[in-house]
């Protein structure tokens, strides 16, 4: 595991050696993030193929790809678990290897046993303030999803009720849709 004792630079962190899970760089930290286990897996994978199949010819998705941001005017680092950018915000022919050079419209967090939902809406509230424009908050206990925007309060929903919003057009997704297909939904 890596974690650094002093304040790294950009340019510092994305020097450090390779690592056996993903980083963040976090007011000036090396943070890792947790490990994934087998629900928060199967979701992260589900919604990728759900969420890159409607994505198709407007914007990439991607799981645990960096992006670039600022966070209480310090450089940051982190890592979602899903990131959705339209080709407006960064067009299709954009094809470099490194982080995510700008804002996406959409970071997802899945909910790892271990971690607090406080602590992860703290980490929504951040990404909205970094120009975020959506941030999903997915709990497999639960089997919801929280929705967070940035000129509202956030929203929890469940079972079929849908995701309707206008910055993702034609998107069809419940979380029972979700839970299901990643094969541990019940009823609730």
């Amino acid at each position: 595991m890596v974690t650094s004792t002093t304040y790294l630079t950009i340019k510092e962190f994305f020097e450090l050696p390779e690592s056996d899970r993903p980083l963040e760089l976090v007011d000036g930290q090396a943070i890792p993030k947790m490990s994934p286990k087998f629900f928060h897996s199967r979701a992260q994978k589900t919604l990728l193929l759900i969420l890159d199949a409607w994505a198709k010819n407007r914007g990439r998705v991607e799981p645990e790809w960096a992006i670039v941001l600022q966070r209480k005017g310090v450089d940051w680092i982190p890592v979602p678990d899903l990131t959705y950018i339209s080709f407006d915000r960064l067009s299709a022919d954009w094809m470099l290897d490194e982080a995510c050079p700008i804002a996406p419209g959409l970071a997802i967090e899945i909910i790892l046993p271990g971690q607090s939902f406080g602590y992860l809406a703290e980490k929504a509230i951040d990404y909205l303030q970094a120009g975020v424009s959506r941030v999903w908050l997915i709990d497999t206990q639960a089997q919801s999803i929280t929705i967070f925007y940035p000129d509202t309060l956030p929203k929890t929903i469940k079972g079929t009720t849908a995701i309707a919003d206008d910055l993702f057009p034609e998107l069809e997704l419940t979380p029972q849709q979700i839970f299901q297909q990643a094969g541990f939904f019940s009823e609730q």
